[in-house]
């Protein structure tokens, strides 16, 4: 009889920092199916179950990010007391001064963890030293929590929310775990009026979040991390060893492992959440159908670009002053969102490439009448995706270096006369991406058939869609965890 081994066991329940919890993790289902079988226990209880979540999330940011969980403790306690000083205060600069505080602890925080080192290495380029980077540890969505609690003191500094009485709520609010490490940036104002509330979950919550359970474990366990590891991840490591063909199609399976990767998870933290009894907002409603940037925008990270819409491109003057200065707010939004999601210049180059485009499709719709019929739509939709897959080489590459050997092989060296060795020699990867690329185009009605599917099975049929959706993720992982693409950030 096979014995246990008590203290590998318990190794497991500790912080590994190779191994962080993530959703489509054997020990998070394990876990999880075991505190929600609690929480619908205490859900009457209203302090002991806000008390029980906040110290679950605190354990599920630990399991990520190791000590650097009571950083988010310390930036709970900060911010909450900041809020209720700032919400007293008098009006003017005395307000001012107290928003001002939050901003500068808040990005201060963000950009000591983040981006230190790349200020340190440009300093030493232009002095002309050796770069030697200081060793420091990037929490885990350190940048989703610091923009969550900069919604909730802005928001009570423009007087569009009161500040709440209880730290155990604003504890909730920032550290509720489905969504800590990489969103979506929930508003202060959408979900702190859940808190109060009674929990109930209807059947139609239940079958909601059930089917975005399975759907974004598909999309991460068995797309994303299939293409990646089997193909995408071997392209960028050395794309001079591939012909550009081979590069191109790299490219076109990180734009689909990124979206099956980041929307998966989102996915399942909004379907987690509603077996909570608590809505979080969407945050993609497939991108790649966009006919144009400006749509691409509204449908990706929609959590991101309407925060970075309402907190920063509104405060630099949004379309007020002139058009002139509404390219260039639109230009400084974009570049800055660059730089939010990495401390490097190719992704300030990503974000300077959609601010231009955004300017340029701005213009185009404000001089140029194009007919709006099927045939625009669809030159829309493929010019779209592929300028979309082109910024994601800078965003993808680990270096300049690596952007543009892709660039020059699919330029250069794309030698399409192998097109069937190539299909041949990657046909099960080919099939992955023709899968997921044929679910993401697929219409919203299918979609919505699809769950009302879900919504009039049994629970037992739920129960068993979702294991066999478990069985397959098993069969197909990689043998490495393949931590969500959004945890850098």
């Amino acid at each position: 009889m096979p014995t246990i081994d008590i203290h590998k066991l318990l190794h497991q329940f500790t912080y590994i920092p190779k191994q962080p919890l993530i959703f489509s993790s054997a020990l998070f289902l394990f876990m999880f199916a075991g505190f929600i079988s609690i929480f619908y226990l205490l859900h009457r209880k209203h302090n002991v179950k806000l008390l029980y979540v906040v110290l679950f999330s605190y354990y599920f940011y630990y399991k990520s990010s190791g000590i650097y969980f009571l950083l988010l403790i310390l930036s709970t306690v900060v911010d909450y007391n900041l809020a209720n000083v700032m919400y007293n205060a008098p009006k003017g600069w005395q307000r001012k001064g107290l928003l001002i505080f939050s901003l500068v602890l808040n990005l201060g925080l963000l950009g000591y963890f983040k981006y230190t080192n790349f200020l340190y290495d440009i300093f030493c380029t232009a002095c002309g030293t050796n770069y030697s980077p200081f060793s420091i540890f990037l929490p885990v969505g350190v940048s989703f929590f610091t923009f969550q609690s900069l919604s909730y003191t802005i928001d009570i500094y423009r007087g569009e929310l009161k500040p709440v009485k209880r730290i155990l709520d604003y504890a909730f609010f920032v550290s509720f775990f489905p969504q800590l490490v990489a969103g979506p940036i929930v508003r202060a104002r959408d979900f702190i009026p859940q808190i109060s509330l009674p929990t109930i979950v209807t059947r139609a919550m239940f079958s909601e979040g059930m089917f975005l359970i399975i759907s974004g474990l598909f999309k991460k366990a068995v797309i994303s991390d299939y293409i990646s590891a089997n193909f995408v991840d071997r392209i960028f490591a050395a794309p001079t060893l591939y012909t550009g063909l081979e590069n191109l199609f790299g490219v076109y399976g990180y734009a689909l492992q990124i979206y099956c990767d980041f929307s998966g998870y989102s996915d399942m933290a909004i379907g987690i959440a509603l077996l909570f009894g608590y809505r979080l907002c969407l945050n993609f409603d497939s991108p790649y159908q966009s006919s144009s940037i400006t749509e691409f925008w509204r449908r990706w990270h929609i959590s991101l670009s309407t925060w970075l819409r309402d907190y920063l491109y509104i405060s630099l003057g949004g379309n007020r002053k002139g058009r002139l200065r509404t390219y260039l707010n639109q230009f400084i939004t974009m570049l800055l969102g660059g730089l939010w999601h990495g401390a490097a210049f190719r992704f300030i180059i990503w974000g300077a490439l959609h601010g231009v485009a955004l300017g340029i499709d701005k213009a185009i719709k404000e001089y140029l009448h194009i007919p709006k019929n099927r045939l625009t739509k669809i030159l829309g939709v493929i010019i779209t995706f592929h300028f979309v897959c082109f910024c994601w080489i800078f965003f993808r590459a680990d270096n300049m270096q690596i952007a543009g050997s892709v660039i020059s092989q699919i330029g250069l060296h794309f030698t399409p006369e192998i097109f069937l060795k190539f299909i041949a020699g990657y046909q099960n990867v080919l099939l992955v991406m023709l899968m997921g690329y044929t679910l993401h185009f697929i219409p919203k009605s299918i979609e919505l058939q699809a769950q009302n599917w879900v919504y009039r099975m049994p629970l037992i049929a739920k129960v068993a869609v979702m294991a066999a959706v478990i069985v397959i993720v098993v069969q197909i992982k990689s043998s490495a965890i393949q931590p969500f693409i959004y945890f850098q950030f």
